[in-house]
């Protein structure tokens, strides 16, 4: 019955007009910047958290930008198939078998597959979430400053595992944002930091400028110094439906799919990447005709779109439940969180139970707007894919400065963002991922508080962090991690995953 009691007050919460209308602006512009290539959902949320600031009711916020990412998903897929050039990088594997239909004719109905296979997985999904969130937050609960910290290092360890390119280099961001994360005055003693003098860093850097520079400024950077990334190919879409044999074939796929998608998204770093190249691998082994996959074999179209958009959906019972986030995007949805004066965490479902509820049952809402709004739409989104880059990042640009200055009207805060954004494309040149890094930047304070609560409360016993079960058992997690990663076999097969996504 408690269930049935959130849920409803949920939908009262989604269903009303304006969270309605928000949810929809959500899912368009999710949508549109994955259908354009090198944009993502990640550089949008970032370049939209100044604007939420403004918002009179949190939920509305939390809504639009998770409409943004789960409906990046969707659009995605609508480049890969279309043009072979994947608009959201957990799509890249779709392209496979997407755009061979594409080729010989059959475009619109693997546009058609990828939607309804999306919405199937999507819907599910959020219903694990609804029933998986509330235990998981009641656990959390009994987690001490020892716990806490062991849980930060798993996740740490863990997104380092899961990151594309190089461990090393995934490290090596991660140690760059914590460092970051701490620069400013220390919270215990005001004593600056990693200041050098400069007066403006004694309060830490801005997370939002940080975000847009990293993200969305050096994404427009790498964009303009990389032309094949602006590459145009316009397809002509008919025959959407998929016969009744399509729709058999795509049943099982779907379900095989949505079931690992749902796990693999609460994995930190690239959990819906992993989930869609995991269900085409599956989807091979398990097939009649292994051959017909790479040649336009439908159920590859299905597995990994259904996969990847259920473990957007999951993506967020971490966050939700623990407070912490499972990769970039939902870093960022914790710095909305914080904007709106809300603190992420196990409490947040018992002290904000409308907007934790409301934020769930709004993916019905945007699942359901999606599938309505995608096929019938399908010209617009070929058409965008027109729009002149020169026109395009000038805009953004702007808008991205504006709305950071807006936020602290404090012009240092564009001084960091052009900085940010030099930064994050010599990373980006330099093979270094910059997710790594923002993780790092929002997990680091986290870390070092509950490692000094810890202490503080031990009386700098470090052995506390082993004797308490639950943290031990989580550095143990943590360790195995790290020791299965770095094997040999691992790091083929690790490699070898990634490399389409590179």
């Amino acid at each position: 019955m408690d269930l049935l009691d959130n849920l409803a007050l949920g939908f009262s919460q989604a269903l009303q007009w304006h969270n309605i209308m928000f949810c929809l602006l959500g899912v368009v512009l999710g949508t549109a910047v994955g259908v354009l290539p090198g944009i993502g959902p990640t550089a949008t949320i970032a370049l939209l958290l100044p604007i939420t600031f403004g918002f009179d009711d949190p939920t509305s916020a939390l809504i639009m930008l998770a409409g943004i990412y789960y409906g990046a998903q969707y659009g995605g897929s609508t480049t890969a198939i279309l043009l072979n050039l994947p608009g959201e990088s957990s799509a890249a594997v779709t392209a496979i078998d997407g755009h061979e239909m594409a080729r010989s004719g059959r475009a619109g109905v693997a546009l058609a597959v990828a939607a309804l296979g999306s919405f199937v997985a999507g819907t599910v999904a959020t219903v694990v979430l609804a029933v998986a969130a509330p235990p998981l937050a009641q656990a959390a609960l009994s987690f001490g400053a020892a716990e806490y910290f062991s849980l930060v290092v798993l996740g740490l360890i863990g997104s380092i595992a899961l990151a594309s390119g190089s461990m090393l280099k995934a490290l090596a961001m991660i140690v760059l944002g914590i460092l970051l994360g701490t620069l400013g005055q220390d919270l215990y003693t005001g004593t600056p930091r990693f200041t050098f003098g400069v007066r403006e860093l004694y309060q830490g850097l801005s997370f939002v400028a940080l975000a847009v520079g990293v993200f969305g400024i050096a994404e427009i950077l790498r964009n303009l110094h990389d032309p094949r990334t602006r590459t145009r190919m316009v397809s002509r879409v008919a025959n959407l439906w998929p016969t009744r044999a399509e729709l058999r074939r795509i049943v099982a796929p779907v379900i095989r799919a949505t079931g690992l998608g749902s796990l693999l998204g609460v994995l930190p770093g690239g959990g819906h990447v992993l989930a869609s190249y995991a269900s085409y691998a599956v989807e091979k082994r398990v097939s009649r005709n292994p051959r017909e996959f790479g040649h336009g074999a439908i159920e590859g179209v299905a597995g990994p779109e259904s996969a990847n958009n259920a473990a957007a959906q999951t993506s967020f019972i971490p966050l939700l439940t623990l407070g912490l986030p499972a990769h970039p995007v939902m870093a960022l949805m914790v710095g909305a969180f914080i904007i709106q004066g809300i603190t992420p965490g196990p409490d947040v479902m018992i002290e904000q139970p409308a907007l934790v509820w409301g934020l769930i049952a709004s993916m019905w809402v945007g699942n359901v707007l999606l599938v309505l709004l995608n096929l019938p739409l399908i010209g617009l989104w070929v058409r965008m894919l027109t729009v002149p880059y020169s026109v395009l990042f000038p805009i953004i640009v702007v808008f991205a400065c504006i709305g950071t200055y807006s936020l602290g009207q404090n012009p240092y805060d564009v001084l960091a963002v052009a900085f940010f954004g030099l930064l994050g494309f010599v990373l980006i040149r330099a093979g270094c991922e910059p997710a790594p890094l923002l993780l790092g930047f929002v997990l680091g304070p986290l870390l070092e508080e509950n490692l000094r609560r810890a202490l503080l409360i031990s009386r700098g016993d470090p052995s506390v962090f082993f004797t308490r079960p639950i943290s031990g058992v989580l550095l143990g997690l943590a360790l195995v991690a790290l020791v299965v990663t770095v094997l040999p076999t691992i790091r083929r097969k690790r490699d070898v995953v990634f490399a389409e996504e590179e």
